[in-house]
């Protein structure tokens, strides 16, 4: 150690430690699952932090040997504290490696250490450190096949991050998951967060283990989590990492975590287009050499009557598409096999194709669709994957296959206002139901929207939407309300306010004025505009205006999410004669 720091040390060179805790808590129940023990070097020196601890023991080439100087300190204060709860120690692969290590007598450092303490192995999860393991992965899987031979568990620390990779948890099956706090923190208003630790709740489904979430500094973020299926969670929220072991969390926790509130999962309003093409019937279809003969590819298409056009692919490649209308005329004519049969195809060929990639974006599509160059609504095109040959499609597949992509994202996404559409909404709905907890479900609704869009056209009226859209999400509360687009004018909102009713009141006047705000001048004036109306008959419909009709479902109700959502729809009829624009109705058991 260098001479100029002060830290007081041990015989043998090594600095006085100690051990901080800090508690794994269960999400759902509130309760303390155990502790993270942490190692702290003296206090007020530079060796007070473990990285700085873990620099110094790398830098003395004596970093397995401290690792486990340090557990042995964690060991004997857990002893004197005598906690019932599980704990759980950080060691590095290699440290394990050692600290698993059998003697003649069969015995290992670890098993000695926990009979020296008097501890229960039972009691003991081992968190593997991202840190790179020199000993090599059998003799790691050994290890931990030892360790849970001697009854301990083991986790995987920091998952996400560095080394704590899927192949890890593959290999070593570990019962506990600790999920990196990079994906944790501000989960509650990051959609592409939440479908990472989402997926990760799924690999733990598949693979038995349990998840920590590390990190967790905010009670909304406490809430996704736990809605996302994460058992256990670790962070600031629920105590700093100190001396003492916490028997309990604090109470504004424990509040939080008996809110029987459903939190609101954030939405991705720009939500990934799914495959184009991967539910596509790709037509199996010969690939020609670039030297074919042009004679065989009249053969092909005389035996094949079904295909429209054949490709021309070099080493795996398509370079060129011959149609085969139009291949058939121009071999038709006079004289044409006898001037062009015995050349390469590759020369009759279209040498620039429309080439259509499995995994396409539909944006990338729509694109095609809309492009100057019509061609492949005659020629067909060439589908690929990872650049190389697959087959063959048409014109009108690919307007079908993009046309019903784009109705089933609509379905998760609204493509207007990016608010979620009927899936999520379905599904929130359902969770809202299961959790047993009551809610409103709020259908709002334009009056005299069609009128005013055939006046001022579709772009004003799409800004009418997105107005409707703007204010129904800031008068409901992100956390436990949820904002919904049906399609059109229609929206659904599902609120667990306890203010419900105020904030429908306010959203219905907020947004009466600023609808009137997007007619003319001399609209605002005369409160409407004469127009006429579906069976042509000339009227004066007044301002377009909100309506919203809402049904109070209690708790334990038997409905399902459609029926639901018919309640709803029915409610609204009933807000459009409300003097207020406000109908409610309650749902009973």
């Amino acid at each position: 150690m260098n001479n100029s720091q002060s830290a007081p040390v041990h015989e043998a060179g090594v600095p006085a430690l100690h051990a901080v805790f800090q508690p794994i808590v269960h999400l759902r129940e509130g309760t303390v699952l155990g502790h993270e023990a942490l190692i702290r070097g003296p206090a007020d020196t530079p060796l007070h932090e473990p990285l700085a601890l873990l620099a110094w023991a790398s830098a003395a080439s004596f970093l397995t040997g401290f690792e486990m100087h340090c557990v042995q300190t964690i060991l004997a204060q857990w002893q004197r504290i005598a906690s019932p709860g599980q704990l759980f120690i950080n060691m590095s692969a290699d440290a394990l490696v050692e600290a698993m290590a059998a003697d003649e007598a069969g015995r290992s450092w670890f098993d000695d250490a926990m009979a020296h303490h008097a501890l229960d192995a039972r009691s003991i999860i081992v968190e593997l450190t991202e840190s790179p393991a020199h000993a090599p992965a059998e003799g790691v899987r050994q290890a931990v096949n030892r360790l849970r031979a001697a009854g301990a568990r083991v986790a995987l620390d920091d998952f996400g991050e560095g080394h704590s990779n899927l192949r890890r948890w593959t290999d070593l099956q570990p019962e506990f998951v600790k999920i990196d706090k990079f994906f944790v923190q501000g989960i509650a208003s990051q959609p592409q967060r939440v479908d990472l630790v989402r997926t990760f709740a799924r690999l733990a489904q598949t693979f038995g283990t349990m998840l920590v979430a590390e990190g967790v500094e905010d009670a909304r973020d406490m809430g996704i989590l736990r809605e996302l299926g994460v058992e256990l969670g670790q962070g600031y929220l629920f105590g700093r990492p100190q001396r003492a072991l916490r028997q309990a969390i604090p109470a504004v926790v424990g509040t939080a975590i008996r809110d029987p509130r459903i939190a609101v999962v954030p939405h991705a309003g720009r939500q990934a287009q799914p495959d184009v093409l991967r539910g596509l019937a790709v037509i199996d279809a010969p690939a020609l050499g670039p030297r074919t003969p042009i004679d065989e590819v009249s053969v092909i298409f005389q035996a094949r009557p079904d295909l429209h056009a054949l490709a021309v692919v070099d080493d795996g490649r398509p370079v060129a598409l011959i149609n085969r209308q139009s291949f058939m005329n121009d071999y038709a004519r006079l004289y044409f096999r006898e001037v062009h049969g015995r050349r390469p195809c590759l020369s009759y060929g279209n040498s620039k194709p429309r080439i259509v990639e499995l995994d396409d974006s539909v944006e990338r599509l729509v694109g095609i669709l809309t492009s100057d160059d019509q061609a492949y609504l005659r020629e067909g095109f060439i589908v690929t994957e990872r650049t190389r040959y697959v087959g063959l499609g048409t014109g009108d597949q690919l307007v079908r296959a993009v046309t019903e992509a784009r109705v089933e994202a609509a379905r998760h996404a609204n493509p207007l206002t990016f608010l979620p559409g009927n899936i999520p909404i379905s599904l929130h709905i359902e969770r809202l139901l299961e959790g047993g907890v009551g809610f409103v479900a709020c259908y709002a609704d334009l009056n005299n929207f069609k009128v005013f869009n055939d006046r001022f056209g579709y772009w004003r009226g799409d800004e009418m939407i997105r107005l409707l859209a703007r204010l129904a999400v800031s008068h409901a509360d992100p956390h436990v309300d949820f904002v919904g687009h049906i399609g059109g004018d229609d929206f659904l909102i599902l609120f667990q306010s306890s203010d419900w009713q105020a904030r429908c009141e306010r959203l219905i006047e907020a947004f009466n004025l600023g609808a009137r705000a997007l007619y003319d001048d001399s609209a605002q004036q005369a409160g409407g505009i004469e127009a006429e109306d579906r069976y042509g008959v000339l009227r004066f419909t007044p301002l377009t205006s909100l309506s919203i009709g809402a049904v109070c479902v209690v708790h334990g109700t038997a409905q399902d999410a459609e029926g639901i959502a018919s309640e709803a729809a029915q409610a609204k009829h009933a807000a459009k004669q409300a003097p207020n624009g406000l109908w409610v109705r309650r749902v009973a058991d």
